[in-house]
């Protein structure tokens, strides 16, 4: 006999849990079916840093806002650190600076404020105070590691929910309210399916029409010759001109404009800086962005030399070393920053398809349970 759910999630990332958790707040017995052992795909490879400011404008400023308070409810019944708080931006050119003002002005950085490079210092003693101009903060984000935290939302949701977990399991078909799996049938009213950056295992020809392709991005993990301070997440000019939220800002095509002359490198590779802290000391840093049909296998060291070389541009740390490097990758739209189809009025096709799962997802995965139980 076929096991019954009310709902079967396909995938344990970052959005198929934030699904599961959506659906069991309303009750309904739900089914998390991820093909690995584990959760390996983007949402542990990547900061674990939840960003509100500098999120697209609107819906998806809003998403990240309501993800963020969902993170600090599950963070603390789940037992998962946050290791800090808040954004800090520092500005060394004018028009980072003119960027950085005029975020001020809009309804995002409402709760934002300009810092003085003293102040970013108190936080940041590190950070390169020669030519700051000063140093947006955000005091939204929060910061956990995602490779401890993505299980841990998994054996919460488990233990405390009552989530079913089926892993080393691949579902090979959704139709109906049947879900085949490579270890029998899962009968579910409803079914949604977050395949990640997977464009052809489910629905590809739902997927297809959508123009979709993988971005992979190069990380590195830092440790500081010594024990530093380090309170909350940093950001660059190259941050002002690359998230939507600050480059779409009008005064941001200057900012823009002067980085493509002075840093092309960095910019043709999609590098901008972001670190943050984890708890052994050691900071997590990246990234870069390279587009194509499928994830590049293969680091490469120039790009690995140039996010470091934007690190050091920002931070005084001498002795400094890489000790860890790894790629992620995650599916890309070029006019969406989340993908909802719906194959049948009780299935969902989900994506986050702008690298901004861990930010939004607990929201997204809101507003898709809500979709289908209206």
């Amino acid at each position: 006999m076929s096991e019954q759910f009310d709902l079967a999630v396909v995938g344990a990332g970052i959005v198929g849990l934030s699904v599961a958790l959506a659906a069991v707040r309303k009750g309904k017995k739900v089914v998390v079916i991820e093909r690995n052992a584990k959760a390996i795909g983007a949402s542990i490879r990547n900061f674990g840093f939840i960003t509100i400011s500098g999120q697209k404008e609107g819906d998806h400023w809003a998403r990240a806002r309501r993800a963020r308070d969902v993170w600090a409810e599950v963070a603390q019944e789940a037992g998962i650190e946050v290791l800090h708080r808040g954004l800090v931006m520092p500005a060394y050119r004018e028009e980072a600076e003119a960027v950085l003002d005029a975020f001020l002005q809009t309804d995002m950085g409402a709760d934002c404020r300009r810092i003085s490079a003293a102040e970013a210092l108190e936080q940041i003693p590190s950070i390169r105070a020669e030519g700051m101009r000063g140093a947006l903060y955000s005091p939204h984000e929060l910061r956990v590691e995602s490779r401890d935290a993505i299980p841990k939302i998994a054996a919460w949701l488990e233990a405390r929910h009552g989530v079913a977990f089926r892993w080393s399991t691949a579902v090979t078909a959704v139709a109906g309210t049947r879900v085949t799996t490579s270890r029998g049938v899962i009968e579910a009213e409803a079914c949604v399916v977050c395949p990640g950056d997977d464009f052809s295992t489910l629905f590809p020809d739902r997927i297809a029409p959508y123009k979709l392709r993988v971005c992979t991005l190069q990380m590195l993990r830092v440790m500081p010759a010594g024990p530093i301070k380090f309170d909350a997440a940093v950001m660059s000019d190259l941050s002002f001109g690359r998230y939507e939220g600050f480059a779409d800002l009008p005064v941001a095509k200057a900012l823009c404009d002067r980085l493509d002359a002075e840093l092309g490198d960095m910019r043709r590779e999609g590098i901008h800086l972001i670190a943050v802290r984890s708890a052994d000391g050691s900071l997590v840093v990246g990234d870069s962005h390279v587009y194509g049909n499928a994830q590049e296998p293969f680091a490469q060291d120039r790009i690995d030399a140039l996010i470091m070389e934007a690190f050091d541009q920002i931070f005084d740390l001498p002795g400094r070393e890489i000790i860890g490097r790894w790629c992620g990758s995650y599916a890309s739209s070029g006019d969406r920053v989340v993908m909802v189809d719906e194959p049948a009025d009780n299935i969902r096709l989900v994506m986050v398809t702008g690298g901004t799962g861990a930010s939004t997802g607990f929201a997204l995965g809101e507003q898709v349970v809500n979709s289908l139980y209206a």
